[in-house]
């Protein structure tokens, strides 16, 4: 009886920076050195990891293509007993190509062509890259070599390996399917898939589903991190045979690199194939064969794992600005944060996930890897985590006139709880100064009758140099504190509020961000949030008897957003948006058609402010950044149509 025959694969979420050569080279190196150390046979990487996912119009010059190519040989001794699938982008014929090689002890194998570029909202793929046809294979010359090239599936040591690179698997004609047709045993997939809430689910069903379909062992592994900026990639390596889910790894790691690994059994898919391929149509393939290199035949080294957790929306979104703050951070060689606090709801969440990014840091990767990776800092090897904390995150409260004692109370106590650097001065000497200045040749005295919107603004205005001033003296990075919610009617002062270098709750809508506080009250033992909500949402701008509140100003918070779905994201019209609550029973009140027709000139009047907006990070598929996911004309027709028709059907019964 022969014996059983296994296989050790693995996938590895790197952490890489866009054309950061030595860094990304390093990473790839230290993943197939604990590959190799960890007995695994077949690794796969991510998708452009040589060069970083997020190179841009960069990948249009030439030298980022050689230099890839020339990294990809210099990995090629590297590869000693392993086989490794590498992410990388190729110039073929005066065009540039998606492209993942793979090398096997030693030799370039041969390199395989993305068929199904993503071109849809924060991916522009097929403005750089040009799809490959399938079924069709060529060969790239590159200096002395001659390397296959195109559509292709490998056969090593008789077990049959294809590879379709993310996008590839979620289109209709995917390579997958071919690959069944033509015996493969083993399919890997290369990929740079943004994180957004509740994706992980749906790609734990693609991968389980494929190796059940395709009768396959499944690799799928990921980018970790923030990469370039604006995507934040959680890592997610899956593991599958033949539908049943071998290996999943902690998701949103702080590591460089991060192994995740399983033993598949070779003969349980051979057994299986001899009853069901006999049955297939042919196929014409692209077959390199390698006969030379031999997947030894372990034991069970990576048993099966059994506990496969899933995240909340809640836990996803702390994991996922953690990591993407303290990336964005040490990235951008920005000495830390600086938040201007109102004792609200937004800048509150703003600086306790400023201060878990460190948290997070120090307890994932330790004491001396963290003080490595921010070394541009110059920190005593002896810090403490507080004294860390309280060097690299401050917030400072200005008050106005306006402002009241329970926001000042509300952010000195969260600040206090959370060991971070607070400050707090009076800015309402300046407010007077430029109010004086300007009224001084004005063509009458300014008030808050007449004024109103004026006089806010240069509240919110007159914040913004100062807490930049800090900002540049420490070096820091000011984040600014916009929701998603404010963003989509303009509920912001440009060059106030909306001042900083990166917005990291702005794909967030508001009533999320409340359910997230009252979750982090809990779950991070944050008591002094009572305060924050305990208060009412307001800019605190007008004098206090105005009772200033943002839904009062707005509308209600929840309604907003459920009309920003509609709108933006069903992309309805106005009477349509009313049509569609009342259908729903999820809203009845007599004030909706004014509160829709309110949101459609607001969002019509306020995409200059969107298109000004700080980077934001992505965690959803409802983003309004018009660079990356929601384009709408700064100019134009403001609804006026849509918003008469909307009160004709008002007039016809629709409202109650």
């Amino acid at each position: 009886m022969s014996e059983l025959r296994w296989i050790n694969v693995a996938g590895a979420a790197l952490n890489q920076t866009p054309l950061d050569w030595e860094g990304n080279s390093q990473n790839i190196l230290k993943a197939i050195q604990q590959a190799q150390e960890n007995h695994i046979q077949l690794l796969c990487l991510p998708e452009l990891c040589i060069t970083g996912y997020g190179c841009e119009d960069m990948f249009f010059a030439q030298y980022v293509t050689d230099f890839a190519m020339e990294i990809l040989l210099e990995l090629l001794p590297k590869t000693k007993n392993i086989v490794v699938a590498v992410g990388l982008p190729v110039t073929f014929e005066n065009s540039i190509y998606n492209a993942v090689a793979l090398l096997s002890d030693g030799k370039l194998l041969g390199i395989v062509a993305k068929q199904d570029l993503a071109g849809y909202g924060i991916h522009y793929e097929p403005r750089w890259f040009k799809r490959w046809y399938p079924g069709k294979a060529c060969m790239l010359r590159w200096k002395n070599l001659q390397i296959p090239f195109g559509d292709l599936i490998f056969s090593i040591d008789g077990i049959r390996i294809g590879i379709e690179i993310c996008e590839d698997a979620w289109s209709g004609q995917r390579p997958a399917q071919k690959h069944y047709q033509n015996n493969v045993d083993i399919i890997l997939n290369p990929s740079a898939s943004h994180f957004a809430f509740g994706k992980s689910e749906t790609r734990k069903i693609l991968v389980q589903e494929s190796s059940r379909a395709y009768n396959c062992v499944y690799v799928y592994t990921n980018l970790v991190g923030n990469e370039a900026g604006r995507i934040i990639y959680d890592g997610e390596i899956l593991i599958a045979q033949q539908g049943k889910l071998l290996a999943q790894n902690q998701r949103f790691s702080f590591q460089e690199v991060q192994l995740c690994a399983a033993t598949a059994s070779i003969d349980a898919l051979k057994r299986k194939k001899r009853k069901a391929f006999n049955f297939l149509p042919e196929c014409p393939s692209n077959l390199i064969e390698e006969s030379n290199f031999c997947f030894s035949s372990p034991k069970r080294f990576y048993p099966p794992q059994s506990d496969f957790k899933t995240l909340s929306k809640e836990e996803e979104f702390y994991f996922a600005e953690c990591i993407g703050l303290f990336d964005y951070m040490r990235k951008s060689r920005s000495r830390g944060f600086v938040i201007s606090m109102s004792g609200g709801a937004d800048s509150s969440a703003c600086t306790i996930l400023a201060v878990h990014s460190f948290i997070q840091a120090w307890k994932q990767l330790g004491k001396e890897v963290l003080l490595q990776k921010i070394g541009y800092w110059g920190l005593d090897a002896a810090i403490t985590l507080e004294a860390l904390i309280k060097e690299g995150v401050w917030g400072v409260y200005q008050s106005t006139a306006n402002s009241s004692k329970a926001t000042l109370e509300s952010a000195s106590a969260l600040a206090k709880q959370l060991g971070i650097t607070f400050l707090h001065w009076d800015v309402e000497p300046i407010v007077q100064h430029y109010v004086r200045l300007v009224s001084s040749q004005w063509r009458r005295a300014l008030s808050w009758e007449e004024d109103d919107i004026a006089l806010q603004n240069i509240q919110a205005r007159v914040r913004a140099p100062s807490v930049w001033l800090l900002a540049n003296l420490q070096g820091a990075l000011l984040l600014s504190t916009s929701n998603r919610s404010e963003a989509a009617v303009g509920y912001a002062t440009m060059d106030g509020d909306t001042a900083g270098g990166l917005a990291p709750i702005a794909g967030i809508d508001k009533a999320f961000l409340l359910q997230w506080l009252q979750w982090a009250k809990e779950t991070l033992n944050l008591s002094a949030l009572e305060k924050v909500l305990r208060l009412k949402p307001t800019a605190e701008l007008r004098p206090p008897e105005a009772q200033q509140s943002d839904e009062a100003d707005l509308m209600p918070y929840p309604l907003l957003d459920k009309i920003e779905r509609a709108a933006i994201h069903q992309h309805l019209a106005p009477h349509e948006v009313l049509q569609w609550l009342q259908q729903q029973n999820l809203e009845r009140s007599s004030k909706l058609p004014h509160y829709i027709a309110k949101f459609f000139q607001l969002w019509a009047r306020n995409q200059w402010k969107r298109e000004r907006y700080a980077p934001s990070f992505h965690l959803d598929d409802a983003n309004l950044d018009p660079r990356t996911w929601c384009r709408f004309p700064i100019l134009n027709g403001n609804f006026k149509k849509e918003i008469e028709k909307l009160y004709e059907h008002t007039k016809k019964g629709f409202a109650s």
